[in-house]
């Protein structure tokens, strides 16, 4: 929010609409801006095709609420209003992946990933922190026509040690390694980053990349790990079809690349129980040591001799 609040302090054409939701985390918004921010109700379909007449005359428009709620439910409208004609509004989905994993898969966002990327003009975009996420909003701000933003949920780690270089569409390498590349988007970033810690310990060398933007996909970052290390490995909360994993092994098989490859995620499944989002993600073997066990197997299996020349 407060990055929020730094561009609309610099451009008077940003707004923030509302799906009823945000109490807490809104509001120095609301107050600082009232005349450009509307809580349009739970109406998610309304509020994407306000925000999309806003945007024709000359507004830059955030959406904002849980999950699936300002994707799925006014997908019809993103489509239409929104991507159809190139309309400058950001959608911001907070508790993206298992955040809100006590009230159900009805609060999961496990395929919006996949349903984003096919839009038509539609920028992608997964921050893995909240350096990132501030980043991600300066970005997205400033660039033309339809984005979406997948958040976490408030409280979620620092990972970066100091602000890194951000482009959108650029990955950020946060950690070296010549053996195995993980290749991570969203709050993952940290399993991520403590899996390549304690595999380190273990005598193997490993690099992680913040694929940050999933559309348009960092391919030179990619290919580049693929060249330079033995096997990648992506990993993300969302289901498989649609995911990081796909658009990876997408880059890698438009240029023939030919390396070893691993794809962690969530099962194509809803869940049947309720529980934390570290108990979900448990569940899925979405895990630091159920990550180091993946990447061992692996390296096991394939041989360091097969990485791509």
């Amino acid at each position: 929010m407060n990055a929020l609040l730094e561009v609309a302090e610099l451009d008077d054409r940003v707004w923030l609409l509302v799906g009823d939701v945000g109490y807490s985390v809104v509001e120095p918004f609301r107050d600082r801006y009232p005349g450009r921010f509307v809580n349009m109700g739970v109406a998610e379909q309304n509020m994407t095709g306000v925000a999309a007449g806003l945007a024709l005359s000359g507004k830059i428009v955030f959406t904002y609420s849980i999950a699936n709620f300002p994707t799925l439910r006014c997908l019809e409208q993103i489509r239409n209003d929104v991507c159809y004609h190139q309309a400058d509004v950001k959608i911001v989905s907070v508790g993206g992946g298992l955040a809100y994993g006590p009230l159900g898969s009805t609060h999961h966002g496990t395929e919006d990933l996949a349903i984003m990327r096919a839009l038509p003009g539609m920028t992608v975009v997964a921050p893995g922190d909240p350096i990132e996420a501030m980043l991600a909003t300066r970005a997205v701000t400033a660039t033309s026509g339809p984005c979406y933003l997948r958040l976490g949920k408030a409280g979620e780690p620092v990972v970066h040690l100091e602000t890194p270089s951000y482009q959108l569409g650029k990955a950020i390498r946060v950690r070296d390694g010549k053996d195995v590349t993980l290749v991570t988007t969203g709050a993952m970033l940290r399993t991520a980053v403590q899996a390549a810690q304690e595999l380190a310990e273990e005598g193997i060398s490993t690099r992680v990349l913040s694929m940050h933007t999933l559309k348009p996909l960092d391919t030179d970052a990619v290919l580049t790990a693929a060249h330079d290390t033995h096997l990648l490995v992506t990993l993300d909360e969302h289901g498989p079809i649609g995911s990081l994993g796909e658009a990876v092994a997408h880059a890698l098989a438009s240029v023939g690349a030919v390396v070893p490859f691993k794809h962690i995620s969530l099962p194509s499944t809803f869940f049947y129980e309720a529980g934390s989002q570290e108990y979900l993600r448990s569940k899925a073997g979405l895990t630091v040591n159920a990550l180091k066990v993946a990447v061992t197997s692996a390296l096991r299996e394939r041989p360091l001799s097969a990485a791509l020349k």
